[in-house]
């Protein structure tokens, strides 16, 4: 995974679309079931192409399926030491 953490709603969206299996989610993206449980775990950050497929077969927008939790409101965001920053 990269460094930053994603959370999810694969596992909630499978449900709410007809108790979709992980096995056939990762069929219509074309990955293995195994990618769709470390996604689910959150183990696994996708690359940009998978997760549009991700949206797409669930049919909603990319923020819908993931959401970065360092940019919710109060959350704080590390300073990033470079020029005119010291």
């Amino acid at each position: 995974m990269s460094g930053t953490a994603l959370r999810n709603q694969i596992r909630r969206l499978r449900f709410e679309h007809g108790e979709m299996t992980q096995d056939a989610l990762a069929r219509m993206v074309g990955v293995t079931r195994q990618t769709i449980i470390a996604l689910e775990a959150g183990r696994y950050a996708p690359s940009l192409e998978l997760a549009f497929r991700l949206a797409r077969a669930f049919g909603v927008g990319i923020e819908a399926v993931f959401q970065d939790p360092a940019s919710e409101p109060g959350a704080e965001v590390a300073a990033v030491d470079g020029p005119g920053n010291g």
